[in-house]
């Protein structure tokens, strides 16, 4: 049992770090492209929808607490929650009815799960406006293929990935050459 917990502790510590890490350098980095006109977007693959989907899951947690740490030394982030600038999207799956319940839903049939869906699956424009304030994305896997942002500058895996396949799909999620509010490629 003591084995397990320090497991657990030990995951929870690696965890923090690099939500930590990530959380402050996207704060850094949006700071120096912002006058390039390019919203940096970070994205987070984690590990079990249980933990982010819950408002006390593990990942939720250690974001909110990395973020409002972080963003006190950022003036133009200091007035934004955790809440609004994170969105979240996982796989769609049918009930036996036929229903299609989102996975971060505890329902299926919450508005907001329906608006981060929109947002990161349909609405790449608005994503990347200054406007949105949604800049951390948080997925499992559902992302891995068929969607990828250009402004995807960071990826933080909070999974274990052995295949090396599966850990190109990740990357190559935000691997690209940036776009600016006015939805050209930035080339330098």
């Amino acid at each position: 049992i003591a084995r397990g917990q320090e497991l657990g502790a030990d995951k929870e510590a690696i965890f923090e770090a690099q939500i930590r890490y990530t959380v402050e350098e996207h704060l850094r980095r949006q700071v120096r492209l912002r006058g390039a006109g390019l919203k940096v977007l970070s994205l987070f693959f984690i590990d079990r929808v249980d933990n982010y989907a819950p408002e006390d899951g593990l990942i939720r947690r250690l974001f909110k607490r990395a973020f409002e740490q972080a963003k006190q030394g950022f003036p133009e982030w200091r007035e934004r929650e955790a809440r609004e600038v994170q969105a979240a999207y996982f796989a769609q799956r049918r009930t036996r009815t036929g229903e299609v319940v989102l996975e971060d839903s505890r329902t299926g049939e919450a508005d907001r799960d329906r608006e981060a869906y929109e947002l990161i699956m349909r609405d790449k424009e608005r994503l990347l406006s200054f406007d949105e304030p949604v800049a951390f994305i948080f997925s499992h896997s559902a992302l891995r293929e068929g969607w990828d942002n250009p402004n995807v500058f960071q990826i933080c895996t909070l999974n274990q990935t052995v295949s090396e396949v599966k850990k190109r799909q990740e990357v190559g999620r935000g691997v690209r050459l940036a776009v600016n509010q006015v939805g050209e490629r930035v080339h330098d």
